[in-house]
């Protein structure tokens, strides 16, 4: 009788041969941890090049702005700003590693941040508030999920109709005016304010978020499906991955991202308002690119999408202390964008 353990081509089985251990790995799983390895390699590379990015952008700071810049309150602020966009920035990244795309991520906040802020002006307290807000982002991105999964729309045109939709309804509940959080819902407020170890408390959440976002992708089987999904969705779904379910939780997840960047976005500016979060999706993607994930999904990290963030944020930072105009940022922030995925491409191809 023929081992099962025997090559199909005739060759000889050099795991069982004389003087190899019997318990030794299989070839294809040498072959997994190597590229795995070297996958990994690549990806510190990338990270230390963030690094270095942001040391010079640091140093850019420090010669242009020399009074300002290095102040503890400009260091607040930019922690303060990378926060509520960084929150948003976690649930795309893991949109994007499963082969999608969220553009309605500034507008479902502005929704959140709305309808939170009309439950102040019918005295409830900052607790509901606070559900509310989870609760309409998680439900905005589950209608994403479930118009791209089981409606069979592409992503870019189902999130970009809850854009639309998102944005219109805030303004139609607000009636395009700016709502306060009230002085009753002090808690919420205490969020921007209050401070420990020199730090808002929004930076203890933003960073919670983190830590957690990175949990759920690296040491957990949704987040080892979530690369699988985004690499190859047939060979996921052979797998027996459902993916539909899979791809609904992904945009329920940005959603609640939302929902908690509505938090904190009330708590830095006591308000609701249809405006909250323009362009946000453009510096949540952007941050996400030139972290190092994938456009087309399988491959990212939690790390680089927050490091793209900090130099983003520097950025405009930097922009905003040196007086340099509004539009100017945006075309620089349009330059690194093609430049990021042009490096991306680059990498791809001599890989190939």
């Amino acid at each position: 009788m023929t081992d099962a353990r025997a090559p199909h081509d005739g060759t000889p089985d050099i795991r069982t041969g004389p003087g190899r251990p019997q318990d030794a790995p299989p070839v294809a799983t040498r072959r997994t941890a190597t590229a795995a390895s070297v996958l990994g390699g690549i990806g510190q590379a990338r990270h230390l090049g963030l690094v270095v990015a942001l040391a010079l952008l640091a140093v850019v700071g420090l010669v242009t702005a020399p009074e300002t810049f290095a102040t503890s309150s400009n260091m607040v602020s930019i922690l303060a700003l990378a926060s509520t966009i960084g929150v948003i920035t976690v649930g795309m990244t893991f949109v994007i590693i499963g082969g999608g795309i969220d553009l309605s991520v500034g507008a479902i906040m502005a929704l959140a941040s709305v309808w939170a802020t009309t439950l102040a002006t019918q005295e409830y307290g900052p607790v509901v508030m606070a559900i509310c807000a989870v609760l309409v982002g998680t439900g905005a991105g589950l209608v994403n999920g479930f118009l791209i999964s089981y409606g069979r729309m592409v992503p870019f045109i189902a999130t970009l109709a809850m854009l639309v939709a998102a944005r219109g309804l805030a303004q139609r509940m607000s009636d395009r005016k700016t709502q306060l959080v009230g002085q009753d819902n002090t808690a919420i407020v205490d969020l921007s304010t209050t401070r420990l170890l020199g730090l808002p408390l929004l930076v203890y959440i933003f960073a919670l978020v983190v830590a957690v976002g990175w949990l759920v992708l690296n040491r957990t089987t949704f987040g080892r499906r979530t690369y699988a999904v985004g690499g190859n969705p047939e060979a996921a779904r052979l797998a027996g991955i459902n993916v539909r379910r899979h791809t609904l939780i992904l945009y329920a997840l940005s959603g609640l991202c939302c929902g908690i960047a509505a938090i904190i976005i009330m708590a830095r500016t006591t308000t609701g308002s249809s405006t909250h979060g323009d362009l946000y999706e453009l510096d949540a993607i952007a941050a996400v690119i030139i972290g190092g994930t994938l456009l087309t999904g399988g491959r990212g990290t939690i790390i680089g999408s927050i490091l793209g963030l900090l130099i983003f944020t520097l950025i405009t930072n930097l922009f905003i202390l040196n007086g340099l105009n509004t539009s100017d940022q945006l075309i620089a922030k349009g330059l690194i964008i093609v430049i990021a995925v042009l490096l991306q491409r680059r990498s791809l191809d001599s890989r190939t």
